[in-house]
């Protein structure tokens, strides 16, 4: 070994131990007579000391020919140093040095290798073998690595067994776009990289393997987002001879696990929330609770008073912004220009304001009286210093966009504490939902979902009535796990797969080995996927997923380090039978 310890344990019971110590020179201070330099590693770092007339003058000058980053080996004295620095683990102590070797030097690092740098993402995405050196980052992917370990601590206490699945798979047609791979042995086909384990892990149900988990990368060839990446990290589990029940107690044990382990969080037990009730309390099936801001419907107490916005639309709805009573009208002009934005859609924002005094403002006084507001704050529970911030139109639109305007004013009345957490579990979604574009029904998770029971028969009458036996978690807003109970008989199946517009040719194509499985005795089985980066960054406090990925890709889908994708020879297209396109032509 090049070192005896690492930067980050020697403390002031180590004093007068001779040590070895290497890593990276994170910076120099040079007073003439005394040198330091702060020497780092993965876990923490050291102070080295060189006097003059104390240290050998040509170690002092190698000392000062170093540079940031370098690579070094020293060996020296623990000594206590006179000025401590309790910002540091080792900031009792520093090394008096004896030797000092470079093992290899370094250019000057395109940014600064500190907590803040002054490094843009790009160039720090660039150069992401330096970026990694940075406490920050390193910290998140640690964090990653007790999710990991703790996760796999709890599943393995629950009887669950870890199976690999293959990566070289079938292309299907519904969800995401695959990522497809050209087969070099069998010219015209291609296999695909999975979406998902999704039918590998039921057909290790039908195997008899029934607790199964996996930390699984899995790939999707869509649009890229703070939380998205082309390729990303599920914890892949299913259950067999269990009732959704089951599902909801052994997977919220494992949330909680999560959050007493490592983040030493007592989480409570988890609510459950119909689909229904989110979309109409919240405007979302992923809505955020550590606040409240409830929708509040007044459509019934807006009609008939010759305003033309309200009378016209099909839902008039609210929320209150405790509190906000006195905003300027800048202020209320800016919450205006925010839902009128092509993101959000709204034509225009309503607004009363209760003042403090008593005194009752509103944007439509020309058509409501006093008596007629009134009631509207009777209706949002206000008290004197709230906002009722309101909007109209379509249903489903007009829960959407106050959606948005709801975590706008969560966000400015700082109460989307990202230490704060709220989990919940939304269940009963739709099983089916219409597509415009291909004008019919596709399935909303899966189309292995079993739909309830007592459900089925609206699938011949009202299919977007029917409701499906899944469930996803949502942790402050973000959903970080969803789940089912699947199908496990061949006629259902069929029948799902009828319902989705497979012929039954294609759906034999596309899915005949699982609806064969079936057949040799499928049990009940379900189960859940959580997105394991997403889950990461909401443990860490961020907002991007990135950091929590070694070597994440940017927005575009680009890994800008190793600069892919990229072209390949024509010596291996050939090989594949492919002909790209010359984008001059």
């Amino acid at each position: 070994m090049l070192r005896t310890h690492t930067c980050g344990e020697l403390k002031l019971g180590d004093a007068g131990k001779q040590v070895t110590l290497a890593g990276w020179v994170q910076r120099t201070r040079d007073k003439g007579s005394v040198l330091w330099i702060d020497l780092r590693d993965r876990y923490g770092i050291t102070q080295l000391i060189f006097e003059e007339g104390k240290t050998e003058k040509s170690l002092v000058d190698n000392a000062r020919s170093v540079g940031r980053e370098y690579v070094i080996q020293v060996e020296g004295t623990v000594v206590e140093r006179l000025s401590k620095n309790d910002k540091m683990a080792t900031g009792d102590i520093e090394i008096k040095v004896s030797a000092l070797h470079v093992l290899n030097a370094a250019k000057l690092p395109p940014f600064t290798i500190e907590d803040d740098t002054d490094g843009g993402d790009e160039l720090r995405m660039k150069y992401r073998y330096l970026d990694l050196r940075r406490n920050p980052v390193r910290e998140s992917l640690q964090l990653r690595h007790k999710m990991a370990q703790q996760t796999r601590a709890y599943l393995d206490g629950q009887q669950f067994i870890e199976v690999e699945t293959p990566v070289l798979i079938k292309s299907t047609p519904e969800g995401a776009r695959d990522f497809v791979v050209p087969s070099r042995i069998h010219h015209g086909e291609f296999y695909a990289l999975p979406q998902s384990p999704q039918t590998f892990k039921q057909l290790l149900m039908v195997s008899g393997f029934d607790r199964y988990y996996q930390i699984v990368k899995c790939f999707r060839d869509e649009d890229l987002r703070a939380d998205r990446q082309p390729e990303f990290t599920q914890i892949d589990c299913e259950m067999a001879f269990i009732t959704q029940e089951d599902i909801l107690n052994t997977f919220e044990g494992l949330i909680r696990h999560l959050f007493k382990n490592v983040k030493g969080i007592d989480l409570p037990s988890v609510p459950r929330m119909r689909y229904d009730d989110a979309m109409a309390l919240y405007g979302s099936d992923k809505p955020d609770t550590r606040f409240e801001m409830k929708f509040v419907e007044i459509t019934s107490n807006t009609r008939g008073k010759n305003f033309p916005v309200f009378e016209s639309a099909q839902l008039v709805v609210g929320i209150n912004a405790k509190g906000c009573s006195e905003y300027s009208r800048k202020q209320l002009d800016e919450l205006t220009e925010f839902v009128k934005r092509p993101q959000v859609g709204a034509k225009g924002l309503v607004y009363v304001q209760y003042r403090t005094d008593g005194t009752i403002k509103s944007s439509v006084d020309k058509f409501y009286s006093a008596d007629d507001l009134k009631v509207w704050l009777e209706k949002f529970n206000a008290a004197p210093g709230d906002l009722l911030l309101i909007l109209s139109g379509e249903e489903y639109q007009t829960r959407k966009q106050l959606n948005e305007l709801r975590l706008l004013m969560g966000e400015k009345l700082g109460l989307r504490d990202k230490q704060k957490f709220s989990a919940l579990w939304v269940m009963d979604f739709p099983l089916l939902e219409w597509n415009e574009e291909t004008n019919r029904y596709h399935a909303m998770h899966h189309p292995f979902t079993s739909p309830k029971r007592e459900d089925i028969a609206l699938l011949d009458t009202d299919p977007g009535k029917v409701r499906a036996n899944a469930y996803d978690m949502v942790i402050n807003g973000t959903e970080v796990g969803g789940g089912s109970i699947r199908i496990h008989d061949r006629p259902t199946q069929q029948l799902m797969f009828t319902h989705l517009g497979f012929t039954e040719d294609e759906a034999r194509k596309q899915f005949g080995f699982l609806m064969e499985a079936f057949e040799y005795g499928a049990p009940p089985h379900g189960g859940i996927a959580f997105g394991f980066d997403r889950l990461c960054s909401i443990f860490g406090g961020a907002d991007s997923i990135r950091d929590f990925i070694a070597f994440p890709k940017n927005n575009a889908g680009r890994d800008v380090m190793i600069d892919t994708p990229s072209t390949i020879s024509e010596e291996q297209l050939k090989e594949l039978a492919l002909k790209v396109p010359n984008p001059k032509a």
